[in-house]
């Protein structure tokens, strides 16, 4: 099979890129080893989140959320879209110190989407809220999709404009000859002249097979869900101080988040729930929500995430492999930047630059310096 461009992996970041390459009149193949969304897009906790972001991360997530409001236009669906702002919660005068030197940071860079709220303003935006807060970092306009909705509506919108997407396909090796790349897999021979490596937490053993050296470490955050609750609340919620992501959806269900980790067998892709993280996690829910002391959990999931060691991802061409571009790495808050990042790459690949700075995310930015002799 021959194609312009072979995209490895099949989530939203891969799934995106294909989407604006058919835009512009590209035709993308985009191959998976299970099928699109199976990991870190379809099984996450669907966070649209400007807030509390990396500095570097910064423009990337803004031009994100302006797509995310309005992604009906570009894939006609809503995914579920609900942005009703975020909090992240203050329990005490030093989590309120950390979290205006937060909102002065932001707008050091010239921003004003982060800003402090008093403790009336929170009870105002929150009141479920346990009593003892006394402040928040707020912003407006984040919230959350549904992940899977979002993928297959992504998937869906791209083919329909001439991507390609073949499920169940396992990229074993990449070649050079001449001017194309050759993939082996396990559905036989590919070529196209361009590759994207948007393989997810398997993104640096596709880099290793073309020489490039990228530290990640595939992880698993945990998650988990509740009943169905009557509505109580809106805004997404974290907290300055616990690892905390909380949030009702549209269904009634309150999903349960926070960076606490479930034990991961990478070559299996295999995740086992630690109940003693999720112990952890339920306490903080109701320390800051007493009311869900009550609430029944009736799942818990993890997806396969790939992190960096700075915690942000890889941007940008292979450092030795041409028209080999890396897309991953996101360490477990891509899917907010996922249209943006789809953006970018097509960008590299039709006009060689981008749009938005990526210059923080460079693909060699891992490799030693060498010292003048």
């Amino acid at each position: 099979m021959k194609a312009e461009v072979l995209i490895v992996g099949g989530g939203l970041v891969g799934s995106f890129t294909a989407l604006y390459l058919a835009r512009r009149g590209v035709k993308g193949v985009v191959v998976d080893r299970e099928h699109p969304g199976r990991h870190a897009s379809g099984v996450n906790a669907g966070g649209l989140r400007k807030l509390n972001r990396h500095p570097a991360e910064i423009p990337l997530t803004v031009e994100a959320a302006a797509i995310w409001a309005r992604i009906r236009e570009l894939v006609d669906d809503d995914c579920d879209v609900k942005l009703a702002g975020q909090a992240r919660v203050a329990e005490d005068a030093s989590d309120l110190e950390s979290l205006e030197a937060r909102a002065a940071l932001v707008r050091d860079l010239g921003y004003d989407h982060e800003r402090m709220i008093g403790r009336d303003e929170l009870y105002s935006k929150i009141p479920a809220l346990a009593p003892h807060c006394v402040g928040a970092l707020w912003c407006d306009g984040d919230g959350y999709a549904r992940p899977y909705h979002a993928t297959t509506a992504v998937r869906r919108k791209a083919e329909s404009l001439g991507a390609e997407f073949v499920a169940g396909v396992r990229v074993d090796a990449l070649e050079r000859e001449g001017d194309t790349w050759v993939a082996a897999t396990s559905a036989g021979e590919l070529r196209a002249p361009v590759v994207v490596n948007a393989a997810g937490a398997w993104g640096a053993r596709l880099a290793a097979v073309i020489g490039d050296r990228i530290p990640l470490e595939p992880r698993a955050p945990a998650l988990m869900v509740t009943e169905r609750l009557p509505h109580f609340i809106d805004p997404v919620v974290g907290a300055a101080s616990r690892k905390l992501s909380f949030k009702q959806m549209q269904n009634g269900t309150v999903v349960i988040g926070g960076a606490h980790l479930a034990r991961l067998d990478i070559d299996r892709l295999r995740t086992e729930i630690d109940y003693g993280n999720m112990a952890e996690s339920a306490r903080t829910v109701t320390t800051l929500f007493p009311q869900m002391a009550n609430a029944r959990i009736v799942r818990f999931w993890a997806g396969i995430e790939g992190f960096t060691p700075d915690q942000i991802p890889v941007i940008g061409p292979a450092i030795h492999a041409p028209g080999v571009f890396h897309a991953f790495g996101f360490s477990a808050h891509g899917f907010q930047l996922s249209p943006i990042v789809g953006r970018i790459v097509s960008e590299l690949i039709l006009d060689g630059r981008s749009s938005l700075p990526i210059a923080a995310f460079r693909t060699d930015r891992f490799q030693p310096v060498e010292q003048p002799t």
